[in-house]
């Protein structure tokens, strides 16, 4: 049956949910560390006077938002001593990977990039695994927020997560390469130490979600308990069903929810949807010191206004998949988003013009708000109630395979081909493959949405 068409009131209504505000400031703790160990550490390894080819790998520590999925069942499962008393199963492990993240942070202050890449970089791995894991739990907190009854109001929580995360991107970013210049990179970082301990008090105001997902596990544990029992494993019984339900059963209910073949295509699609915008992240603060643009040009346009633009277009987005449905967000969202990306082919071949860079931030902003609550929507659609942490993990972290991983010889190929013009054209062609996925999944992405 196609569900009931909401009208623009019932909309814009639907946005007044107190929940959503809980949603958006644990947004702003999963989008900061990208900060951290994207853009602002970008920004200092080029001053550093490192390669290209070098910040591009530098990147790789990344890779662990790819791989995450791993260990979601411990954020699943696992209750954090004292922590969890205190806090509860979500909240406890944000709170915990905001501990580590700030003493690294402290301890990266002290660092030369310019001398010892090495240290760095294994301080910014660390930061990175603790942040990839801070996101299973933010994940599956605004998932857990709203019941299973709730899921037509998950593009407005998708919204309230895509501006949160921007804001905690963008905003600190602004700080930082508006500063950078005048303080150094070392006492840019003391101030993003500041900044962790403003969203550890974030994560101690939220409420944790009430929901029925330990009775859920309970029953999946007690199947495998009978089944273990059927197989005379004797005093194992316990263990292995602990272990089963864990580390086994969120796979296995994601494949039988949706069939082998149907969700092999949404993992493909899934990994291939932003590579092409993930290639041209990776570089763009490169790009943008390379053709002249200053820090202070940089934090005012692509993070100041490019935050405002986010965040406004990101509502309308938001309110437009609310109304008509994800399927034609992902579909138009994925080609704006791809064909924005001529926009910096043509800054390239321009230079640096102020004019031209603003309207480069607004349409690649505009796009990539679109479409990005289109795909974190249906990330969300295709996750269960019962292990959400490890499920949507399994899903984001293969969409971040490309941004963390493949991404990383973003650099290389920019020295291989010698011009910024031809690497942004080869972005904008990135995104074929996927929406001939999603073409072909049409009939089945509908049916998820009635």
């Amino acid at each position: 049956m196609k569900k009931k068409q909401l009208t623009w009131n019932q909309t814009f209504h639907s946005y007044l949910d107190k929940r959503l505000a809980w949603v958006f400031l644990l947004g702003c703790a999963s989008g900061f560390p990208w900060v951290l160990i994207g853009s602002s550490m970008s920004g200092w390894l080029k001053d550093a006077g490192l390669t290209t080819a070098t910040i591009g790998f530098f990147g790789s520590v990344f890779a662990v938002y790819s791989i995450n999925f791993l260990w979601a069942p411990l954020v699943d499962r696992v209750k954090l001593p004292l922590l969890f008393s205190m806090l509860g199963q979500r909240r406890s492990w944000i709170f915990f990977t905001q501990i580590i993240m700030f003493l690294a942070t402290l301890a990266i202050t002290h660092t030369d990039p310019s001398i010892n890449i090495t240290w760095t970089s294994l301080l910014a791995l660390l930061i990175a695994t603790s942040s990839a894991t801070q996101d299973i739990a933010i994940d599956a907190f605004r998932i857990d927020s709203f019941g299973e009854e709730e899921k037509h109001k998950m593009p407005q929580a998708s919204a309230m997560t895509v501006i949160g995360w921007w804001t905690g991107y963008s905003l600190p970013g602004y700080l930082a390469f508006t500063n950078a210049d005048a303080y150094g990179w070392n006492h840019i970082y003391y101030g993003m130490a500041a900044i962790i301990l403003l969203l550890m008090v974030f994560t101690l105001c939220v409420k944790e979600p009430v929901t029925a997902r330990e009775d859920l596990q309970s029953q999946a544990e007690k199947r495998y308990a009978a089944f273990f029992s059927q197989q005379k494993k004797g005093k194992m019984v316990a263990l292995l069903s602990w272990l089963s339900v864990t580390v086994l059963e969120p796979f296995v209910d994601f494949f039988r929810r949706n069939g082998t073949k149907l969700a092999i295509s949404i993992l493909l699609f899934v990994f291939l949807f932003k590579i092409g915008e993930a290639f041209l992240g990776r570089m763009s603060i490169v790009f943008y010191k390379d053709i002249g643009f200053s820090n202070t040009q940089i934090g005012h346009y692509s993070k100041l206004i490019g935050w405002g633009a986010t965040t406004l277009f990101t509502l309308i987005g938001s309110a437009i998949n609310v109304r008509f449905g994800i399927v034609k967000g992902l579909l138009i969202g994925g080609i704006a988003m791809a064909s924005s990306n001529l926009m910096f082919a043509w800054l390239a071949d321009t230079g640096p013009n102020e004019h031209l860079f603003l309207a480069t931030i607004l349409v690649d902003n505009f796009t990539t708000a679109f479409g990005t609550v289109a795909f974190v929507s249906f990330l969300t659609y295709l996750t269960g109630r019962a292990f959400s942490a490890t499920q949507y993990a399994l899903l984001a972290s293969l969409g971040n395979l490309g941004r963390t991983t493949i991404a990383s010889f973003s650099g290389l190929l920019v020295e291989y081909l010698g011009n910024w013009s031809t690497f942004f054209i080869l972005t904008t062609l990135m995104i074929v493959p996927s929406l001939l996925i999603l073409l072909y999944m049409h009939k089945e992405f509908t049916k998820l949405e009635h």
